[in-house]
Protein backbone atom coordinates (compact mmCIF):
# COMPACT_ATOMS: atom_id res chain seq x y z
CA UNK A 1 0.00 0.00 0.00
CA UNK A 2 1.36 3.52 -1.42
CA UNK A 3 1.66 6.68 1.12
CA UNK A 4 -0.89 7.93 -0.31
CA UNK A 5 -3.54 5.06 0.05
CA UNK A 6 -2.54 5.24 3.85
CA UNK A 7 -2.92 8.90 3.80
CA UNK A 8 -6.46 8.67 2.66
CA UNK A 9 -7.31 6.06 5.55
CA UNK A 10 -5.95 8.42 7.86
CA UNK A 11 -8.27 11.01 6.80
CA UNK A 12 -10.79 8.92 6.78
CA UNK A 13 -11.14 7.60 9.95
CA UNK A 14 -10.30 11.15 11.54
CA UNK A 15 -13.71 12.02 9.66
CA UNK A 16 -15.73 9.19 10.70
CA UNK A 17 -14.30 10.20 14.67
CA UNK A 18 -15.18 13.81 14.02
CA UNK A 19 -18.20 12.99 12.82
CA UNK A 20 -19.28 10.24 15.56
CA UNK A 21 -18.28 13.03 18.10
CA UNK A 22 -20.57 16.04 16.44
CA UNK A 23 -22.98 13.11 16.46
CA UNK A 24 -22.57 12.59 20.51
CA UNK A 25 -22.32 16.58 20.77
CA UNK A 26 -25.84 16.56 18.91
CA UNK A 27 -27.09 14.23 21.04
CA UNK A 28 -25.65 15.62 24.64
CA UNK A 29 -27.15 19.28 23.10
CA UNK A 30 -30.08 17.61 22.61
CA UNK A 31 -30.41 15.98 26.09
CA UNK A 32 -29.12 18.87 27.69
CA UNK A 33 -31.85 20.85 26.08
CA UNK A 34 -34.55 18.62 27.40
CA UNK A 35 -33.09 19.16 30.79
CA UNK A 36 -32.88 22.34 30.59
CA UNK A 37 -36.57 22.75 29.48
CA UNK A 38 -37.85 20.33 32.26
CA UNK A 39 -35.78 22.30 34.66
CA UNK A 40 -37.44 25.61 33.67
CA UNK A 41 -40.98 24.02 33.46
CA UNK A 42 -40.18 22.83 36.63
CA UNK A 43 -39.17 26.40 38.05
CA UNK A 44 -42.19 28.21 36.54
CA UNK A 45 -44.56 25.25 38.01
CA UNK A 46 -43.03 25.99 41.76
CA UNK A 47 -43.12 29.49 41.11
CA UNK A 48 -46.51 29.19 40.37
CA UNK A 49 -47.30 27.10 43.26
CA UNK A 50 -45.47 29.28 45.28
CA UNK A 51 -47.14 32.34 44.46
CA UNK A 52 -50.42 30.05 44.63
CA UNK A 53 -50.08 28.96 48.55
CA UNK A 54 -48.60 32.55 49.35
CA UNK A 55 -52.11 33.88 47.88
CA UNK A 56 -53.85 31.62 50.10
CA UNK A 57 -52.08 32.33 52.45
CA UNK A 58 -52.97 36.03 52.61
CA UNK A 59 -56.71 35.35 51.91
CA UNK A 60 -56.66 33.16 54.72
CA UNK A 61 -54.98 36.03 56.81
CA UNK A 62 -57.38 38.04 55.97
CA UNK A 63 -60.29 36.13 56.35
CA UNK A 64 -59.31 35.04 59.70
CA UNK A 65 -59.05 38.78 60.26
CA UNK A 66 -62.19 39.49 58.70
CA UNK A 67 -63.80 36.66 61.06
CA UNK A 68 -61.60 38.05 64.38
CA UNK A 69 -63.42 41.52 63.44
CA UNK A 70 -66.68 40.42 63.44
CA UNK A 71 -65.95 38.13 66.59
CA UNK A 72 -65.30 41.27 68.60
CA UNK A 73 -68.50 43.17 67.47
CA UNK A 74 -70.97 40.32 68.14
CA UNK A 75 -69.12 39.84 71.86
CA UNK A 76 -69.21 43.59 71.92
CA UNK A 77 -73.36 43.72 70.66
CA UNK A 78 -74.03 40.41 73.36
CA UNK A 79 -72.54 42.23 76.01
CA UNK A 80 -74.76 45.28 75.37
CA UNK A 81 -77.50 42.82 74.97
CA UNK A 82 -77.20 41.26 78.05
CA UNK A 83 -76.98 44.43 79.96
CA UNK A 84 -79.98 45.36 78.24
CA UNK A 85 -81.89 42.68 79.22
CA UNK A 86 -80.81 43.22 83.26
CA UNK A 87 -82.47 46.38 82.81
CA UNK A 88 -85.38 45.06 81.68
CA UNK A 89 -85.58 42.29 84.16
CA UNK A 90 -85.10 45.27 87.00
CA UNK A 91 -87.73 47.39 85.46
CA UNK A 92 -90.38 44.62 84.81
CA UNK A 93 -89.15 43.80 88.66
CA UNK A 94 -90.03 47.16 89.35
CA UNK A 95 -93.05 47.70 87.67
CA UNK A 96 -94.65 44.52 89.10
CA UNK A 97 -94.13 46.15 92.87
CA UNK A 98 -95.54 49.52 91.91
CA UNK A 99 -98.33 48.48 90.03
CA UNK A 100 -100.16 47.68 93.33
CA UNK A 101 -98.99 51.42 94.33
CA UNK A 102 -98.92 53.80 92.17
CA UNK A 103 -100.20 53.09 88.35
CA UNK A 104 -98.68 56.10 86.64
CA UNK A 105 -94.82 54.26 87.59
CA UNK A 106 -95.76 51.13 86.33
CA UNK A 107 -97.02 52.51 82.77
CA UNK A 108 -93.68 54.72 82.83
CA UNK A 109 -91.87 51.34 83.69
CA UNK A 110 -93.51 49.68 80.72
CA UNK A 111 -92.49 52.30 78.58
CA UNK A 112 -88.67 51.92 79.59
CA UNK A 113 -89.06 48.16 79.14
CA UNK A 114 -90.64 48.50 76.05
CA UNK A 115 -88.01 50.56 74.66
CA UNK A 116 -85.20 48.72 75.91
CA UNK A 117 -86.73 45.45 74.31
CA UNK A 118 -86.67 47.03 70.62
CA UNK A 119 -83.08 48.17 71.48
CA UNK A 120 -82.26 44.80 72.40
CA UNK A 121 -83.63 43.39 70.12
CA UNK A 122 -82.26 45.46 67.04
CA UNK A 123 -78.75 44.67 68.50
CA UNK A 124 -79.54 41.02 68.52
CA UNK A 125 -80.78 41.40 64.80
CA UNK A 126 -76.73 42.74 64.25
CA UNK A 127 -75.30 40.01 65.82
CA UNK A 128 -77.33 37.72 63.11
CA UNK A 129 -76.44 39.34 60.52
CA UNK A 130 -72.66 39.48 61.37
CA UNK A 131 -72.90 35.54 62.00
CA UNK A 132 -74.48 34.86 58.77
CA UNK A 133 -72.53 37.26 56.83
CA UNK A 134 -71.43 35.32 53.73
CA UNK A 135 -73.71 32.21 54.41
CA UNK A 136 -77.02 31.28 53.01
CA UNK A 137 -80.30 32.34 54.32
CA UNK A 138 -80.72 30.31 57.60
CA UNK A 139 -83.89 28.39 57.60
CA UNK A 140 -85.62 27.25 60.71
CA UNK A 141 -84.06 25.47 63.55
CA UNK A 142 -84.24 21.89 64.37
CA UNK A 143 -86.15 20.56 67.46
CA UNK A 144 -86.96 17.59 68.85
CA UNK A 145 -90.33 16.94 67.44
CA UNK A 146 -88.69 16.89 63.88
CA UNK A 147 -85.80 13.97 65.69
CA UNK A 148 -87.57 10.92 63.97
CA UNK A 149 -86.52 13.03 60.57
CA UNK A 150 -82.75 12.59 62.00
CA UNK A 151 -83.09 9.21 62.19
CA UNK A 152 -84.80 8.33 58.53
CA UNK A 153 -81.80 10.34 57.45
CA UNK A 154 -79.02 8.16 59.32
CA UNK A 155 -80.84 4.89 58.54
CA UNK A 156 -81.27 5.60 54.67
CA UNK A 157 -76.85 6.39 55.25
CA UNK A 158 -76.86 2.72 56.82
CA UNK A 159 -77.00 3.33 60.60
CA UNK A 160 -79.55 1.26 62.31
CA UNK A 161 -81.19 2.99 65.24
CA UNK A 162 -83.34 1.90 68.02
CA UNK A 163 -85.32 4.71 70.21
CA UNK A 164 -86.39 4.10 73.08
CA UNK A 165 -88.12 7.04 75.82
CA UNK A 166 -88.81 6.55 79.44
CA UNK A 167 -90.51 9.12 82.08
CA UNK A 168 -93.08 11.96 81.02
CA UNK A 169 -91.86 14.64 78.76
CA UNK A 170 -91.23 18.19 80.04
CA UNK A 171 -91.58 21.02 77.88
CA UNK A 172 -88.47 23.17 76.43
CA UNK A 173 -87.68 26.29 75.20
CA UNK A 174 -86.17 26.26 71.80
CA UNK A 175 -82.36 26.64 72.58
CA UNK A 176 -82.40 23.49 75.10
CA UNK A 177 -83.94 21.41 72.02
CA UNK A 178 -81.48 22.78 69.59
CA UNK A 179 -78.76 21.65 71.87
CA UNK A 180 -79.81 18.36 72.66
CA UNK A 181 -80.90 17.56 68.13
CA UNK A 182 -77.10 18.59 67.84
CA UNK A 183 -75.65 16.34 70.32
CA UNK A 184 -77.67 13.56 68.85
CA UNK A 185 -76.96 14.18 65.26
CA UNK A 186 -73.26 14.81 66.07
CA UNK A 187 -73.25 11.19 67.99
CA UNK A 188 -75.46 9.26 65.14
CA UNK A 189 -73.00 11.07 62.78
CA UNK A 190 -70.01 9.61 64.76
CA UNK A 191 -71.50 6.46 65.09
CA UNK A 192 -72.24 6.03 61.13
CA UNK A 193 -68.14 7.62 60.46
CA UNK A 194 -66.31 5.49 63.11
CA UNK A 195 -68.36 2.29 62.57
CA UNK A 196 -69.66 2.15 59.18
CA UNK A 197 -72.46 1.14 57.35
CA UNK A 198 -74.69 -1.77 59.07
CA UNK A 199 -73.77 0.10 62.63
CA UNK A 200 -76.38 -0.70 65.30
CA UNK A 201 -77.27 2.65 67.57
CA UNK A 202 -79.49 2.56 70.28
CA UNK A 203 -80.77 6.38 71.25
CA UNK A 204 -82.86 6.54 74.79
CA UNK A 205 -84.20 9.56 76.31
CA UNK A 206 -84.71 8.86 80.39
CA UNK A 207 -86.84 11.77 81.48
CA UNK A 208 -87.56 13.04 85.20
CA UNK A 209 -89.45 15.97 86.64
CA UNK A 210 -86.61 18.63 86.07
CA UNK A 211 -84.11 16.69 83.36
CA UNK A 212 -83.55 14.55 81.13
CA UNK A 213 -80.40 11.76 80.27
CA UNK A 214 -79.73 11.07 76.34
CA UNK A 215 -77.46 8.08 75.46
CA UNK A 216 -76.21 6.69 72.47
CA UNK A 217 -74.63 3.39 71.83
CA UNK A 218 -73.44 2.48 68.96
CA UNK A 219 -71.61 -1.66 68.21
CA UNK A 220 -69.05 -0.04 65.70
CA UNK A 221 -66.69 -2.87 66.71
CA UNK A 222 -68.73 -5.12 66.13
CA UNK A 223 -70.32 -4.19 62.53
CA UNK A 224 -66.85 -4.22 61.55
CA UNK A 225 -66.47 -7.32 62.90
CA UNK A 226 -69.83 -8.40 61.03
CA UNK A 227 -68.48 -6.50 57.77
CA UNK A 228 -65.29 -8.89 57.40
CA UNK A 229 -67.27 -11.98 57.69
CA UNK A 230 -66.44 -12.92 61.79
CA UNK A 231 -68.49 -13.52 64.32
CA UNK A 232 -68.52 -10.22 66.81
CA UNK A 233 -68.58 -12.27 70.05
CA UNK A 234 -65.25 -14.78 68.91
CA UNK A 235 -63.74 -11.24 68.04
CA UNK A 236 -64.79 -10.35 71.26
CA UNK A 237 -63.69 -13.61 73.55
CA UNK A 238 -60.18 -13.71 71.29
CA UNK A 239 -59.34 -9.97 72.30
CA UNK A 240 -56.23 -9.39 74.47
CA UNK A 241 -56.51 -6.31 76.67
CA UNK A 242 -54.39 -5.43 79.71
CA UNK A 243 -55.63 -3.94 82.26
CA UNK A 244 -54.15 -0.41 81.35
CA UNK A 245 -55.94 -0.98 78.15
CA UNK A 246 -59.14 -1.54 80.13
CA UNK A 247 -58.57 1.60 82.85
CA UNK A 248 -57.65 3.70 79.48
CA UNK A 249 -60.76 2.78 78.01
CA UNK A 250 -62.72 3.24 81.13
CA UNK A 251 -60.86 7.00 82.18
CA UNK A 252 -59.88 8.77 79.40
CA UNK A 253 -62.26 11.01 77.72
CA UNK A 254 -62.48 11.31 73.42
CA UNK A 255 -61.45 14.44 72.39
CA UNK A 256 -61.91 15.77 69.22
CA UNK A 257 -63.55 19.19 67.49
CA UNK A 258 -66.93 17.28 67.61
CA UNK A 259 -66.82 16.20 71.33
CA UNK A 260 -66.15 20.04 72.63
CA UNK A 261 -68.90 21.24 71.00
CA UNK A 262 -71.15 18.68 72.37
CA UNK A 263 -69.86 19.25 75.71
CA UNK A 264 -70.12 22.72 75.23
CA UNK A 265 -73.66 22.39 74.29
CA UNK A 266 -74.12 20.10 77.35
CA UNK A 267 -73.32 22.85 79.68
CA UNK A 268 -74.34 25.52 78.52
CA UNK A 269 -77.55 24.02 80.14
CA UNK A 270 -76.02 22.34 83.08
CA UNK A 271 -75.68 19.40 81.51
CA UNK A 272 -72.62 17.12 81.44
CA UNK A 273 -71.56 15.11 78.89
CA UNK A 274 -69.65 11.66 78.54
CA UNK A 275 -67.91 10.08 75.49
CA UNK A 276 -66.16 6.05 76.32
CA UNK A 277 -65.04 3.74 74.04
CA UNK A 278 -66.28 0.23 74.85
CA UNK A 279 -63.48 -2.43 73.81
CA UNK A 280 -64.81 -4.97 71.27
CA UNK A 281 -68.20 -3.73 71.45
CA UNK A 282 -68.64 0.44 70.17
CA UNK A 283 -69.00 4.03 71.25
CA UNK A 284 -71.04 5.45 74.24
CA UNK A 285 -72.28 9.27 74.71
CA UNK A 286 -74.48 9.90 77.47
CA UNK A 287 -75.91 13.84 78.24
CA UNK A 288 -77.03 14.41 81.50
CA UNK A 289 -79.04 17.57 82.01
CA UNK A 290 -80.02 17.20 85.63
CA UNK A 291 -82.12 20.99 86.03
CA UNK A 292 -83.03 21.05 82.26
CA UNK A 293 -86.30 22.22 83.10
CA UNK A 294 -84.92 25.14 85.55
CA UNK A 295 -82.78 26.93 82.21
CA UNK A 296 -85.43 27.21 80.10
CA UNK A 297 -89.12 27.59 81.65
CA UNK A 298 -92.07 26.22 80.39
CA UNK A 299 -92.44 26.29 77.03
CA UNK A 300 -91.93 24.28 73.99
CA UNK A 301 -93.22 21.41 71.66
CA UNK A 302 -93.29 17.84 72.21
CA UNK A 303 -90.90 15.10 70.92
CA UNK A 304 -92.32 13.69 68.07
CA UNK A 305 -93.75 10.08 68.15
CA UNK A 306 -91.40 7.88 67.07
Amino acid sequence: MDQLAVDQLSVDGITVILAAVAGALVVVTLVLLVLWRRARRSAVRNEFDRTTADRERLDLELTLAEQTTRLRVVRELHELAVHSVSVIISNADGARYAASQDPAVAARSASVIADTARHTLADLRRVMALSREGEAAAGPQPRLSTVRDLFKVMRDAGLGIEFRETGERIDLKQGAELAIYRILQEALENALAHGGEGTEALVSFTWNETGLEVLVADDGARAAARREGLDPDEVARDRVTSQDDDLAALTQSPTGRGMTEMRERAELYGGMLTASVIPGVGFTVTAIFPALSGHNGIEGVKLGAE
